[in-house]
């Protein structure tokens, strides 16, 4: 059985800009031995690396730069309210907005993390000042592991950490942000369990259990802000290795991607589709959520024609593609013009699957004078929008990138005929759908403030 210590190296004085933290631990613990993994709370590196920045309404922000565009966050900007430096570190150091209930922001971090405020914190530190992560905090394990071995002679791995929240779970731990010369994964994949069973998806977060291990020795309010375990020298490297940031889950690894936040964001027009294959049952969790959405007199007018087999969607575009062209010559076009125009439908026949959102007038009302029946078949319209509003979306929490198009409102009869489409289902144009070939463009930056009035 493999025998383990934790225990916090005690003594260190505060921590100030520019001072050398392995300095500080080798005279705290210069009897740190082969093999030992010392666990960091990243306050300290932050404190030493100058990542401190005044708070308070009024405060001087002197981070520099501007901060990104993140939706959902508060803009400094026309019909925006003032922010103190507090709220300007949280956006300069976020990347973009996962969720936000009242004042609490969880964020994603440049370097991937997701967590509260953005790693922003006011606890440990100075009255009226705040601390940011570390600008990197694998190169700062690095320079501390180093500088411990050129101090004291010993190889020993180094890990950052800092506070998480977790979904689905209550109170915080440590994790590792930061590590050098320490495994930070143990990839069971492959190997069997004590009863033979295979094992398919189990990684190990070394580095994050090692780090929480620490933060029973060092604690929250004990002042003592290194912890030493020891007993797993088989994990300690003589490379600096994969460091923190192995831990981080790509974004296309990540079923949770999307926050309460951003989930409205993450729908883009996307026009160019790779070869994967859509997965049906996607759309039709799709489909799911477009009949969620709010509808008038309590009716249902929403219906999706699904194309999911090749011939199906060459039939409708090719169909649609002649009535096109019928109409375009009719107007005058030319033949140039015309197919320049056809070229623009590729986005339909590249795409390896099709939907065609319909409306139905089901339950609406009919009255005595044109203008209230039109201003009735305008709400079934708003309502088949949000319906379809619904549909992207969540294509788009599924992983599949989306085009709608209005193409077949231009041919109903025909989509109709082709589909076998009752007469009152009205074809709302055709919705593209596949994995993207790459990652859509930024969006322009548009400010809230030139799209809405007050009265």
């Amino acid at each position: 059985m493999t025998h383990i210590t934790v225990s916090g190296v005690t003594g260190m004085p505060e921590v100030a800009p520019g001072d050398d933290i392995a300095l500080l631990v080798a005279e705290a613990s210069p009897a740190l031995e082969d093999g030992d993994i010392l666990v960091v709370t990243s306050k300290i590196v932050s404190k030493a690396e100058g990542r401190i920045r005044r708070s308070g309404a009024g405060a001087t922000w002197n981070g520099g730069g501007a901060p990104p565009h993140t939706p959902g966050a508060t803009a400094a900007g026309r019909g925006a309210p003032p922010r103190d430096s507090r709220t300007a570190a949280i956006e300069e150091e976020t990347q973009r907005v996962v969720a936000r209930r009242g004042d609490t922001v969880i964020a994603q971090t440049r370097h991937g993390f997701v967590m509260a405020a953005a790693g922003v914190d006011a606890s440990n530190t100075a009255p009226g000042t705040v601390l940011l992560l570390p600008e990197d905090p694998d190169a700062s394990a690095s320079r501390i592991r180093r500088g411990l071995r050129d101090r004291l002679g010993v190889r020993v791995g180094v890990i950052v950490s800092d506070t998480f929240g977790r979904p689905w779970r209550h109170g915080l731990t440590d994790v590792a942000i930061g590590a050098s010369g320490v495994r930070p994964l143990d990839d069971l994949r492959g190997g069997a369990d004590a009863y033979g069973n295979p094992l398919n998806a189990t990684v190990v977060a070394l580095a994050d259990e090692i780090a929480a291990a620490g933060d029973l020795a060092k604690g929250k309010l004990s002042g003592v802000p290194v912890a030493v375990v020891r007993g797993l020298g088989g994990l300690v490297t003589g490379e600096d290795g994969p460091g923190g940031r192995a831990l981080v889950r790509p974004a296309d690894e990540d079923m949770f991607r999307y926050g309460s936040a951003d989930v409205v964001f993450a729908r883009r027009t996307i026009r160019e589709f790779s070869g994967r294959e859509v997965d049906p049952a996607a759309v039709r969790r799709a489909v799911a959520a477009a009949i969620a959405a709010p509808a008038p007199h309590h009716t249902t007018p929403w219906r999706f024609v699904l194309l999911e087999t090749p011939r199906a969607r060459a039939e409708l575009l090719d169909a649609m593609r002649d009535a096109w062209i019928a109409d375009l010559r009719s107007d005058g076009f030319s033949e140039e013009s015309i197919a320049r125009r056809i070229r623009r439908g590729d986005v339909l026949r590249n795409a390896p699957y099709l939907a065609v959102p319909c409306l139905v007038m089901d339950g609406s009302h009919t009255y005595g004078d044109e203008r209230r029946n039109a201003a009735e078949r305008e709400m079934f319209v708003v309502a088949t929008g949000a319906g379809v509003q619904n549909f992207l979306v969540q294509l788009a929490v599924e992983g599949l990138g989306s085009a709608w198009v209005s193409s077949t409102m231009f041919c109903r009869e025909v989509v109709r005929e082709v589909l076998g489409l009752p007469g009152d289902w009205d074809p709302m144009g055709a919705v593209a759908v596949g994995h993207p070939a790459a990652p859509p463009k930024d969006r322009p930056a548009r400010d809230a403030a030139d799209f809405y009035v007050t009265r």
